[in-house]
This record gives C-alpha cells, sequence and structure tokens, in this order.
C-alpha cells in the first residue's frame, strides 16, 4: 500500500523542478509552466492528504487552484502578446521596464 509519504515526497520534488525551472529560465512562457508545476505540486499534496483524513475540503479547495491557475494562464498569456507585440522577445533579460 502506498502512504502519503510517498506522495508528500512526489509533491515536494516537483515543486523543487518548479522553484528551479522559475528561478534558471529566461523565457516568461518556461516562468510561468514551472509556476504551473508548483501549483499541481501542492494540488498533489491537498489531495493526497484529503484522501488518506477522508475529509473533502482539499479536494475542494483544488478546485479553487484550479480555477486561479487558469485565470493566470488567460492574464499571462494576454500579457505575453502584448509584450511580444511591443518589444518583439520572450526573454525576461530583455524586458528592462513595464510602461502603461
Amino acid at each position: 500500500m502506498v502512504t502519503v509519504n510517498w506522495f508528500i515526497w512526489l509533491s515536494l520534488t516537483l515543486f523543487m523542478i518548479g522553484v528551479f525551472g522559475f528561478l534558471t529560465r529566461r523565457s516568461i512562457i518556461m516562468m510561468f509552466l514551472s509556476i504551473e508545476v508548483m501549483l499541481n505540486a501542492v494540488n498533489l499534496s491537498l489531495v493526497s492528504f484529503s484522501y488518506f483524513l477522508n475529509d473533502l475540503r482539499g479536494h475542494i479547495l483544488v478546485f479553487f487552484i484550479v480555477a486561479v491557475a487558469a485565470a493566470e494562464a488567460a492574464i499571462g498569456l494576454a500579457i505575453l502578446i502584448a509584450l511580444f507585440r511591443n518589444r518583439q522577445t520572450a526573454q525576461v533579460d530583455q524586458i528592462t521596464e513595464m510602461k502603461g
């Protein structure tokens, strides 16, 4: 039988991969993907705790996190398209200022 420890270690590994990807990549798209990996790691830990504690609150919270992740992806993609149209780049290092 798989215990909750396996899921927590997997969640920790996914979260660390996401943090590493966010800190080392300079492309905005890869940074957004790294944030999505971190959110999915949190979802995995919430679902595993919820399952092993026989409580539905973790499952319900996952639905809210998925909704926030979808909104973050849509807004992030809109910002990325606007930046690419104005600056012709998707690299964080080359975008030095944000104008309104």
